[in-house]
């Protein structure tokens, strides 16, 4: 198993940052490998399970690990077939802008393939809404 740290900086607010994680129709805003959401729930929470639809990419189940709103941190577990990727999110302030962490955990190959396209996810979550809308 592998892991990798990611992590972006921007001048968006924090809590306009958390609202665009928490808020799962949102996804697609900042995420451009996210297509939709389909989801148990339309806000992050404990138990969420749904379908993430990536573009070029069959859909992929889904299920929150972990939330916790007043530190700003979620996990979930994302399958696809037998492969599973574990990923930890934060967010945090950072003078008058953000700052968001990524922990991804799961087959090597999978997670050098991932990287960089959560890499560009994380830079436009933080950025301005004019740059993600």
């Amino acid at each position: 198993m592998a892991v990798r740290r990611i992590e972006a900086r921007g001048p968006a607010p924090v809590e306009e940052v958390w609202d665009r994680y928490a808020t799962l129709a949102r996804w697609p805003e900042w995420s451009p490998q996210i297509s939709r959401v389909q989801a148990s729930a339309d806000q992050l929470a404990l138990g969420v399970r749904g379908t993430v639809y990536a573009v070029g990419v069959v859909p992929l189940p889904f299920t929150v690990t972990s939330c916790r709103p007043e530190a700003r941190t979620w996990s979930w577990q994302v399958r696809l077939g037998p492969v599973t990727l574990d990923l930890d999110h934060a967010v945090y302030a950072a003078g008058s802008g953000s700052r968001s962490t990524l922990s991804l955990a799961g087959p090597a190959l999978v997670v050098a393939a991932y990287a960089p396209l959560a890499q560009l996810a994380l830079r436009r979550l933080c950025a301005d809404a004019a740059v993600t809308g």
